[in-house]
């Protein structure tokens, strides 16, 4: 669209009947109207439409600034009228225009050269009274404001056809809005729209919801990924009640990599960790929302698996879709197969009814396959297959059924060591491990250990009301001194016990299981773990306090001591 004519004003006049009056009227308006407003006449009725009249179908992602709706009940012998719905459907009102719905007579179109009474009125109040101007001057009025915001702005209607976008939002997307009006969301923002499957037309569904704030990774026009700050809330289009969403949003990209950058304490999806090797996961995980790709999380028992798979899952498009887990290892075969893919009745014995599978359960989710590595040469076939062809028979049914979902597995087996052995086949292998997640083990990153702490006891206080503030120095240096072989859980197991034997507010090396109390480590302490022997030293300190910004009792954990013993160890060493 030319300069020019875009400062023209737009006026589309829509039958709901063959398009004659509708020609009539546009004419009209034409000959009252000043030169720079065009009108133009359309009908819904896809035949004979009047001379100068364009059949709705032409109309779709043109722009109008105001567009008068005919609306003619029944006519003898013709087309019955459309209801507003129809009549979006097949041609979007893009830009939100002003929308008139003037009812006609039945017979109106058939009536004489003339306009019918009622209509013949309304164009003398719009060209001759001002009316036009009134309205044209505040739709102008509001695209002005609309553009000036700082917030992208987006309307769609309950297709998901985008009928507004402001100059905010094509800053922040990289998109025209010429390349977005009048098409669906998810065509453009692919694969399920900039709510990323949170929308409630989502599924061709018209619920009601009071609307939804949350944050989503997204790729803009420009290929590159950008973290926005949504805000969706429900919305009457026009005054026909049709349902519509207007989503507002931030670009919060550097924001949220400053986050990153300026941590010290991190939760994660319900995982907290200091450490550098965990921070690594984390962002991969939010490297991985834009993608569907199978990951496969490895790492010892009790590393948290199923709490990273959780996070990928949320931090991906799919996150408004459903997490369904099962655990490979702790089913038999044939159990195993009728829980992944369902069964009909009567296809084994006790098969009372048709039972929908974890695969079909999963649909538009991602399905956790925890202990892959335990799955049957035989059954690894058979998942193979389902991955290969996105689809698969139930138990005992003779028809496929497709699925939309994406894989992330775990184990704590070495799979590479398996298929070197023979156990584990290749193939399915490089199919489930396309972005390999390692979680590092807990011995290996002791530093978290204070912040781990504070969130089991956390929990604890929560479930129990006991006011147990943390540990004394003596107990951390035990936690810090011993080797993790169940890593994580096993703190959880630890610190719960720990919580019953304690009358007081601090825990005890006494209040600790006794094996754990009387160990010694067996191997050193991992390279980077907080100083737990001896005395703090003023490297460390100094260290603790420039990683903290200067918060003492954040520095405090950070070293795995109470905030009394740093005070002091300040107090007798004052740092330069």
């Amino acid at each position: 669209m030319t300069g020019s004519e875009a400062d023209r004003n737009r006026i589309l006049v829509l039958d709901t009947a063959a398009g004659r009056l509708a020609g009539r009227v546009a004419a009209e308006l034409s000959g009252r109207l000043p030169a720079d407003t065009e009108v133009v006449a359309a009908a819904v009725a896809p035949e004979g439409p009047g001379e100068g009249v364009l059949r709705i179908e032409e109309l779709s992602r043109v722009d109008f600034d105001v567009v008068i709706l005919l609306e003619q009940d029944g006519v003898a012998g013709g087309p019955q009228s459309r209801n507003l719905e129809t009549i979006t459907r097949s041609a979007s009102f893009v830009g939100a225009p002003v929308l008139l719905r003037w009812p006609v007579a039945g017979d109106a179109d058939d009536a004489g050269g003339g306009l019918p009474g009622g209509v013949a009125e309304r164009v003398t109040a719009l060209s001759d009274q001002g009316l036009l101007q009134a309205l044209l001057a505040q739709h102008h009025r509001l695209e002005g404001v609309l553009d000036a915001l700082q917030e992208g702005i987006m309307l769609h209607d309950q297709h998901r056809q985008v009928l507004l976008f402001n100059r905010a939002a094509e800053k922040i997307t990289g998109y025209a809005r010429e390349q977005v009006l009048g098409r669906s969301c998810p065509e453009i923002f692919t694969p399920d729209g900039l709510c990323g499957s949170r929308c409630p037309f989502c599924h061709g569904e018209n619920p009601q919801f009071a609307g939804s704030r949350y944050e989503l990774s997204v790729t803009d026009a420009r290929g590159e990924d950008r973290r926005l700050s949504l805000v969706s809330v429900p919305i009457d289009l026009y005054d026909g009640g049709l349902p519509g969403v207007l989503v507002s949003f931030r670009d919060v990209t550097e924001v949220s990599q400053l986050r990153r950058r300026l941590r010290q304490k991190d939760s994660f999806h319900g995982m907290v960790a200091i450490s550098e090797s965990m921070h690594e996961v984390f962002d991969t995980i939010r490297n991985l929302a834009t993608s569907d790709y199978p990951v496969l999380i490895t790492g010892e028992s009790g590393t948290g698996k199923e709490l990273a798979a959780r996070a990928i899952h949320n931090e991906s498009r799919r996150g408004a879709g459903p997490f369904v887990p099962v655990n490979c290892g702790a089913l038999p075969e044939n159990i195993l197969e009728s829980e992944l893919f369902g069964h009909v009745r009567g296809a084994f014995t006790g098969a009372i009814r048709d039972k929908k599978g974890r695969f079909e359960l999963a649909d538009g989710g991602t399905l956790f396959l925890d202990e892959v590595g335990e799955l049957s040469p035989a059954f690894q076939v058979k998942l193979l297959r389902v991955l290969e062809q996105k689809s698969f028979e139930p138990v005992g049914a003779e028809r496929s059924v497709s699925v939309d979902v994406r894989i992330i597995s775990a184990t704590n087996r070495d799979l590479r060591k398996l298929v070197d052995e023979g156990s584990f086949r290749s193939d399915l292998f490089y199919r489930l491990a396309v972005v390999p997640v390692e979680l590092p083990p807990l011995r290996r990153r002791r530093e978290d250990l204070p912040v781990l702490v504070e969130q089991v006891l956390g929990g604890v206080r929560a479930e129990t009301g006991k006011e147990i503030e943390g540990l004394d120095d003596a107990a951390m240096d035990t936690l810090y001194l011993h080797d993790w072989p169940g890593n994580v859980r096993e703190l959880i197991n630890v610190l719960q016990f720990a919580s019953i034997r304690c009358p007081g507010r601090l825990i005890e090396p006494r209040h600790l299981p006794p094996e754990l109390a009387a160990g010694r480590p067996s191997r050193p302490a991992a390279a980077g773990a907080p100083a737990r022997r001896g005395k703090l030293d003023s490297r460390a300190v100094s260290r603790a306090l420039e990683q903290t910004g200067g918060n003492k009792v954040k520095a405090a954990r950070l070293l795995g001591v109470g905030r009394a013993t740093l005070y002091r160890f300040l107090a007798r060493h004052p740092l330069q």
